[in-house]
């Protein structure tokens, strides 16, 4: 037996391994026990099956009306009409976009069949609603913490990776064709979150990729420096040691490594595109990481009982999740220093931007604009074909001077890199392709 394994019951004794582990370092652990808090359907089956959809509404519902720190908003609907929802979790009482407050992000489950983190985000949701500590309220007091809890809906009902319109949601942050990839853009344009954690899962590759835990950063080149270091920091000296206290190994995800001597033996994902959450959030100046546990059972408990499998999968989630909280509640003045500098940079319109490579990949000559554009002209066509995903990133458009119904879009503000990545003609992932203007 693991210890991960041997670890979960202790962590939550009271829940019958259900976990909800914000706890082992960084906010007081819940009490349970005899209380009328509502409980997930994967903490009632003792981790036997997921919470399936009535189960989660009915879940938010009950916490939304038990406590003043819990709003549930709806902020999409999927193609086959589920809802999207956004948790927003504050003290005294839920937060608004224009509470002044640190802001963390928890995207739970893009992929349909990656369900580990979904029950992860619901019972921590419970978790902060219901916490009594001072040192938890105070938290809350400092920190808007959201939740999108089943950011694939249609996904999750199909136990597929992609939505039910067959797209991968974590390829789809640049072109924003689907609804739940939408909704996300919205809340990181109105509420511009300063850490934004996803949370996924994935296939183990024995012997050289088969850690209970993979954390990623930004990869993207236009990362603010400040925001990148915060975001390894994040992933290096908070989410991976805090789960390797809890009895987990970790590792980097998409570089497979020797088994006897860790050394990196082939990167096999993990890169620079700007169209997965981690990168876009990176671009648009929040610290982003993305978090995989590992889906496969490799204990003979855990190829016996899919039950003890699955508890693992969560425990090494919640785990990762306490190292989130304390990384939030500890360096709050530097991630908000990181992230507030590099939304200010935009308006120098100075330096390159990248259309390609990444931080363990140089950009050639070719991926590297040294001399941009001062912005991107659209004529009417055009503007009416992107103006409304142009909306939902946040980027700030004029009108052009020559022409009624054209637009301008200048790199002079805060999302200065992300313009061309949207609008030049030599970027990957493009929009459209604007004229660039050089003289303004």
């Amino acid at each position: 037996m693991t210890p991960a394994i041997s670890r979960i019951p202790l962590i939550r004794a009271a829940a019958v391994g259900a976990v909800a582990l914000l706890t082992t370092s960084f906010l007081a652990a819940p009490a349970h026990a005899g209380t009328s808090e509502p409980r997930t359907g994967f903490e009632a089956g003792n981790g036997a099956r997921w919470t399936t959809e009535p189960e989660e509404e009915r879940f938010l519902a009950a916490v939304d009306a038990a406590s003043a720190r819990v709003a549930v908003d709806r902020i999409g609907t999927t193609a086959q009409g589920r809802p999207l929802r956004l948790v927003r979790i504050g003290a005294p009482a839920a937060p608004t976009r224009t509470a002044n407050a640190n802001t963390l992000l928890l995207i739970c489950s893009q992929h349909g069949d990656e369900p580990s983190g979904r029950e992860a985000c619901l019972s921590t949701v419970r978790d902060l609603a219901y916490a009594k500590d001072a040192r938890t309220k105070r938290f809350l007091e400092r920190t808007n913490v959201l939740v999108i809890p089943t950011a694939n809906p249609d996904g999750r009902a199909a136990d597929t990776r992609e939505n039910s319109e067959g797209v991968d949601i974590n390829r789809d942050h640049i072109a924003l064709k689907t609804a739940e990839s939408r909704a996300t853009a919205a809340v990181l344009r109105d509420w511009r979150p300063d850490t934004v954690y996803d949370l996924h899962e994935y296939g183990a590759t024995v012997p050289y990729y088969m850690k209970d835990l993979l954390a990623l950063w930004p990869r993207n080149l236009n990362t603010a420096d400040p925001v990148h270091q915060e975001a390894r920091t994040l992933s290096d000296s908070y989410v991976r040691p805090h789960a390797e206290q809890a009895g987990f190994g970790t590792g980097v995800y998409g570089i497979w490594t020797d088994p006897e001597t860790g050394d990196p033996v082939k990167q096999v994902a993990g890169d620079g595109q700007e169209r997965i959450l981690r990168n876009t959030a990176g671009v648009k100046h929040s610290v982003g990481l993305l978090v995989e546990t590992r889906v496969d059972p490799l204990t003979d408990a855990e190829k016996a009982d899919p039950a003890v499998n699955n508890r693992r999968r969560v425990g090494s989630q919640l785990a990762a999740l306490d190292g989130a909280f304390a990384f939030t509640g500890e360096r709050r003045g530097r991630i908000e220093a990181a992230t507030t500098r590099a939304r200010l940079t935009g308006y120098a319109d100075r330096g390159p931007v990248y259309l390609g490579g990444g931080d363990n990949d140089p950009a050639g000559p070719e991926e590297t604009l040294a001399d941009p554009p001062c912005g991107y002209l659209l004529d009417a066509g055009q503007y009416a074909q992107v103006k409304d995903e142009l909306a939902l990133h946040g980027v700030t458009v004029r009108p052009w001077q020559g022409g009624a119904d054209g637009a301008f879009v200048p790199l002079r503000q805060s999302l200065r890199a992300l313009v061309p990545l949207l609008l030049d003609g030599r970027a990957t992932y493009h929009l459209t392709e604007g004229q660039p203007v050089n003289s303004c």
